[in-house]
């Protein structure tokens, strides 16, 4: 997303609305409802949005340190998540493909053919625009146009220009998943400063090894659809040493923004930094002695990290204790 969408990692958890609709199997009129209902729900790949929720709340209470406007973060949430639904949507729509290749992907919508293509877009399409008129509406018009600009990037640069012809598809096509940091402060503030810039920055870096370690777990997935992911193209040992270069580049750019905050996001940014290096070289270790490695368990624990890092910074927001960078002014 995209909002809220990571490259390349979209379904790794498969989808909740898939498998529920396939639990509506019964011929009559309410069953088939349901599982079009659900089709349609599935499509926006809502356990991907949770990106959205760890990134833009945090977000939002930094850029009003001290305050809580709990009617903004909700209009701004609703407005997002149309923006990352529509982003999702509309990747599902480009990448139908090469879906009913993988299977990991094999169940969603568009691949087994439980919604038709045109609907789908015209779906995605709707609720981009809608995305945009409501954070306008309730937020302010940059706010919109970041969510516009986002889903664009998304569908256009990522999926259709970088994901089937580099394996640095995930590095540049991650910025869009970076951008609830910057719709998120823009809806406080009306513009975008530096602290909104550096926690792009960490989910930035943080993309490349969280979908390279899913990646090296289903590498033959992507192999088969022709998509050139890193682990596709390289070996183990290299893989591994690019998610420790941008594991250290993640963890650097969390203490960046120690400066706007207090001492709770330090220590939570600090230890958890620690750990999430400590699970990357690790997993480097391993491949460099031979071992059989289980990549995947960094994949899921990333996800914890970053939570881990955006609650510390939501916790110190609230609070809103003197900043670092105030004893130093």
């Amino acid at each position: 997303m995209r909002i809220g969408q990571q490259p390349g990692g979209d379904g790794a958890h498969g989808s909740s609305a898939t498998a529920l609709a396939d639990r509506f199997t019964g011929p009559g009129l309410p069953s088939r409802l349901m599982r079009r209902v659900l089709a349609y729900v599935a499509l926006t790949k809502p356990r991907v949005i949770e990106l959205l929720l760890v990134a833009t709340i945090p977000t939002m209470l930094l850029a009003d340190r001290g305050t809580v406007d709990i009617r903004l973060i909700l209009a701004t949430l609703f407005g997002g998540w149309m923006g990352a639904a529509s982003a999702n949507t509309l990747n599902c729509v480009a990448d139908a493909d090469i879906d009913k290749v993988m299977k990991r992907t094999a169940k969603r919508p568009l691949a087994r053919e439980a919604v038709p293509t045109r609907n789908a877009f015209v779906f995605g399409v709707v609720l981009g625009a809608g995305s945009f008129a409501w954070l306008w509406w309730q937020a302010n018009l940059l706010s919109g146009l970041l969510v516009v600009a986002t889903i664009l990037f998304y569908v256009f640069v990522y999926t259709l220009g970088l994901k089937r012809r580099t394996s640095q598809n995930v590095v540049w096509g991650g910025a869009a998943g970076c951008m609830p940091a910057l719709v998120g402060w823009s809806a406080v503030t009306g513009g975008i400063g530096w602290p909104a810039v550096a926690l792009f920055g960490v989910i930035f870096f943080w993309t490349p090894p969280h979908t390279w370690a899913l990646a090296m777990r289903y590498k033959e997935d992507y192999r088969a659809a022709g998509v050139p992911m890193l682990p596709v193209v390289a070996t183990e040992r290299a893989v591994t040493k690019q998610i420790v270069v941008y594991t250290w580049l993640t963890v650097l750019t969390t203490l960046a923004l120690v400066p706007a905050t207090g001492v709770i996001y330090a220590a939570v940014a600090l230890v958890a930094g620690a750990w999430f290096l400590l699970m990357a070289h690790q997993l480097y270790a391993g491949v460099r002695r031979g071992e059989s490695v289980k990549p995947l368990r960094l994949f899921l624990q990333s996800n914890n990290y970053l939570a881990v890092v955006f609650c510390g910074l939501a916790v110190d927001s609230v609070l809103g204790w003197d900043t670092i960078g105030s004893f130093f002014s």
